[in-house]
């Protein structure tokens, strides 16, 4: 859907109006497109501290077919080729005096970088640290991360991955993806890895050929478009919503050459009815994507029961009592991937949503929890949390309302359906193994929540 303001910001007459008033000028947003690069330019890798990711990044940007410059050409005094991305290996850092080197590459880099650019900063996980000193300077990364994300304009995003020892394999994943349209609203988020049995490749333009997947709540928006992507990334969809939206879900299934399933979650016999399915028509599957969910708004004070049970039932329960089933029955495949929709209201709270946040929030708690579990068989289990999205429900909103909504983001805009269905299907792909536990803001930055 159109962002008037956006559009109007970025036209001639707009660029000249915004700019003599001082208002904002959101990027036009540089998306995804089957065939076309990673990046819009070359990048320039540089380190700080030990700096033990720098042949691997090098070797994962080349296979990739991006240029890579050396930080001498990539210094602000000279007048070379304007950055498609800075990526700095922080790894090693022992102490805060060797974040200056950090400062030291990032400063002049940046200020070469072109719009849509990315910056990119691999870190080890302070969890790991062997000391106080050590653990500030890598937790140092976050901030600089998040801070560097608030100062880029144009469309730019900064994100930081987190590799511990040993899982070094799934640096290309994570990489690849955060420098590629694919993240266009995904700013100012950390992933960390695990160590992982991560395939050495895959089909970069059907990553998901073979697979078979279930996408929930399908029939119409963000459920429709995730059928849409995880299909075009060459999966078979079984798209799956309540017979009530029967029609719109056949539709859905049609134009993406799916399968429809006409099932109400949060019945008493739909787990096992799903594993049934799946197991005769499919023989198992190998992605579920538990996106079905419901809102009944009301302060706290004044919500019934049946509201709040309604939204615990179909946005957590059942994807507890599903995923629970999947795993019993013995239907789930080898490298097998679970994606759940949170939502930023899980993180940050939302008024008059208390019933809508709590099941959000209980859903990242299911995924930590269930991730070593997950992690013993093979497979992986991973939430997103959408900030604010542009659909049709939003679009009936009060017009200063859905206005904050979409500008209270480092990225002044509000994101789009595809940008949740392309981070799904991110983690859904066989080479994001070393991804588990992790929850994945798609906000733009949100400057509400964490």
């Amino acid at each position: 859907m159109a962002d008037w303001y956006s559009n109007f910001a970025n036209s001639g007459f707009g660029t000249t109006v915004t700019k003599q008033l001082g208002l904002p000028r959101p990027g036009m947003l540089r998306r995804y497109e089957p065939g076309g690069p990673v990046l819009e330019g070359p990048a320039v890798v540089g380190s700080a501290g030990q700096g033990r990711l720098r042949d691997t990044l090098t070797a994962v940007l080349k296979d990739a077919g991006v240029p890579v410059l050396s930080p001498v050409a990539a210094d602000g005094s000279t007048d070379g080729e304007k950055l498609g991305a800075v990526i700095l290996d922080a790894t090693g850092v022992t102490g805060p005096g060797d974040l200056a080197a950090a400062h030291d590459f990032l400063a002049p880099a940046i200020k070469r970088l072109r719009a849509n650019g990315r910056v990119v900063i691999l870190a080890d996980p302070p969890a790991d640290a062997d000391s106080p000193a050590q653990a500030a300077a890598r937790q140092a990364v976050d901030g600089l991360t998040r801070s560097i994300g608030k100062e880029l304009r144009d469309g730019s995003t900064a994100n930081a991955i987190y590799v511990p020892e040993g899982a070094e394999a799934g640096v290309a994943s994570p990489l690849i993806f955060f420098l590629s349209g694919r993240s266009a609203y995904v700013d100012g988020q950390g992933v960390t890895l695990s160590a992982a049995d991560v395939p050495a490749t895959q089909d970069d333009e059907k990553p998901l050929a073979g697979k078979v997947v279930v996408v929930t709540g399908a029939a119409r928006g963000i459920g429709a478009s995730i059928a849409q992507v995880i299909a075009r990334d060459g999966a078979h969809v079984v798209a799956v919503d309540i017979p009530a939206a029967g029609d719109s879900l056949a539709k859905v299934a049609n134009e993406i050459g799916g399968t429809a399933l006409q099932l109400d979650i949060t019945a008493d016999d739909a787990p096992q009815r799903l594993v049934e399915h799946l197991k005769e028509r499919h023989g198992g599957v190998d992605v579920i994507v538990h996106n079905a969910g419901i809102t009944r708004d009301k302060l706290l004070v004044n919500m019934d029961a049946a509201r709040w049970n309604s939204v615990m039932a179909v946005n957590l329960q059942a994807q507890l009592e599903i995923t629970q089933a999947l795993l019993d029955g013995d239907v789930l495949n080898p490298g097998a991937r679970v994606v759940c929709v949170s939502s930023q209201s899980g993180i940050a709270g939302n008024r008059g949503q208390t019933n809508y946040a709590a099941s959000k929030a209980g859903v990242i708690g299911m995924v930590r929890a269930w991730a070593p579990t997950f992690a013993e068989r093979g497979a992986t289990i991973n939430a997103v949390a959408p900030g604010f999205i542009v659909t049709e429900m939003t679009a009936k909103m009060p017009f200063g309302t859905r206005e904050v909504g979409s500008r209270l983001n480092s990225l002044q805009q509000g994101g789009l359906p595809v940008d949740v269905a392309e981070t799904i299907a991110w983690l859904a792909q066989p080479t994001s193994a070393g991804v588990n536990g992790q929850t994945v803001r798609v906000c733009g930055q949100s400057l509400l929540g964490a």
